[in-house]
């Protein structure tokens, strides 16, 4: 019997500082994000997503976009390794793509941005605020805008596998929607799975279909929830497909921007998708980097780093998280004595 076929080295982007703490309901101290941002680097990421431009007053958790992207420019701790790390700012609309063009003339801008459309009408506008046929136009306007600073764009697709407003999706479309953003000048392409509603085998499906239109994985990224627990079941789906680039977050942390942060209403993303706001999340970084660890796959990371990282990450947010081997650990190598 044949084994499973998957790449034996493959790209991590961890997305803790943005797509992860966006959820939490109070307010991260910068100097915190910069820590985990440093010993992510430390611990042998290429690429990071620090932060995100949108309007502060609804996402009250990124009003220290500019402070931060300065104080991990400037670290001491990583000067030697940030030449090599691309950091991604998110640039929903057209005035927080604005400010990342600002920040990129002044020296201390994102190396790479990201815009979002999704398969779902109804999801895309309660997202951004337009129309598909506007929210393309605008990217169509701003790609070589963003170019012509030296950054590079990510086009997201979003609800590939389900809606959590509209329901069923069809997968057809996402393929339509990706080689539409490569068409217009987008430099890579986030697959996401925004809610939990990908299957595994709908996951090997679609980047089979991906791959088989568009077959450089460079360009690819998969970003999968784990709401209903499937996330390393997807992982492991897509890495059967062939895909060799993949986001988490530490602890599994993550979702939409909060609606009440630090006790105060904001406006968010509007209400919460579930009921119990703490179910959802991201697939868990220490996890899957012990996953892939043991499968042999290089992963580019000090494992054991990444694992202290989750701990420090838990300290940092108050609570548990989702991660497993964060508790368990790594599976022994070597036996020590015997008992």
């Amino acid at each position: 019997m044949a084994g499973l076929n998957y790449p034996k080295k493959v790209v991590l982007g961890d997305i803790t500082v943005r797509d992860g703490f966006q959820h939490e309901e109070k307010f991260i101290p910068t100097d915190a994000k910069l820590w985990i941002a440093e010993q992510l680097v430390l611990a042998g990421f290429k690429r990071v997503e620090l932060t995100n431009f949108g309007n502060p007053k609804g996402m009250p958790q990124f009003k220290d976009a500019d402070e931060l992207l300065k104080k991990f420019r400037s670290s001491k701790k990583i000067a030697h390794l940030i030449k090599d790390v691309e950091v991604t700012a998110i640039t929903i609309r057209e005035a927080a793509v604005e400010r990342a063009i600002q920040a990129r003339k002044e020296g201390y801008g994102p190396d790479r941005i990201l815009f979002m459309v999704s398969t779902s009408e109804a999801h895309h506008k309660k997202n951004s605020g337009t129309t598909l046929a506007e929210y393309w136009k605008m990217c169509e306007e701003y790609i070589p805008k963003a170019h012509d600073v030296g950054m590079k764009v990510c086009g997201t697709v979003s609800t590939i596998w389900g809606c959590p407003i509209a329901g069923p999706t069809e997968l057809k479309t996402a393929l339509e929607f990706t080689q539409r953003w490569l068409d217009i000048g987008a430099d890579d392409i986030e697959h996401a799975d925004h809610d939990g509603s990908a299957a595994p085998n709908r996951v090997y499906d679609y980047f089979s279909m991906i791959l088989d239109k568009i077959p450089d994985t460079s360009k690819h990224i998969a970003h999968f929830h784990t709401t209903r627990g499937w996330g390393l079941a997807n992982v492991l789906a897509a890495l059967h497909a062939g895909i060799t680039h993949y986001e988490g977050t530490m602890g599994g942390i993550g979702g939409q921007p909060a609606n009440f942060v630090d006790g105060v209403p904001v406006a968010g993303t509007g209400s919460y998708y579930y009921v119990d706001p703490s179910i959802v999340g991201l697939v868990s970084m220490e996890d899957m980097v012990v996953m892939m660890d043991e499968m042999g796959i290089d992963t580019g990371v000090d494992v054991d780093k990444v694992l202290e990282i989750g701990r420090w990450v838990e300290k940092i947010v108050g609570r548990r998280l989702r991660s497993e081997c964060v508790r368990t650990g790594r599976i022994p190598k070597f036996m020590t004595g015997r008992g």
